[in-house]
């Protein structure tokens, strides 16, 4: 598995959880998905991802044109 594959089955499970939380215990988990997509839209823009560089520290081989 590539970076960019492994960042965004993070983003997308941390979507899903918090969708599965906010149903199950508190609407306020819905802060989390709220964050995930705004990390999600600055990566975009700056290309700098938080979650690429410690999947990066665990042993994740980047591909091609992917995040810094």
């Amino acid at each position: 598995m590539t970076l960019g594959r492994a960042v965004m089955l993070f983003a997308g499970s941390m979507v899903i959880l918090s969708a599965i939380l906010a149903w199950q215990v508190s609407p306020w988990w819905l802060l989390l998905t709220g964050f995930v997509g705004l990390n999600l839209i600055q990566t975009s823009f700056t290309g700098f991802c938080p979650a690429a560089m410690v999947l990066r520290a665990l042993g994740l081989k980047e591909g091609t044109g992917e995040y810094r």
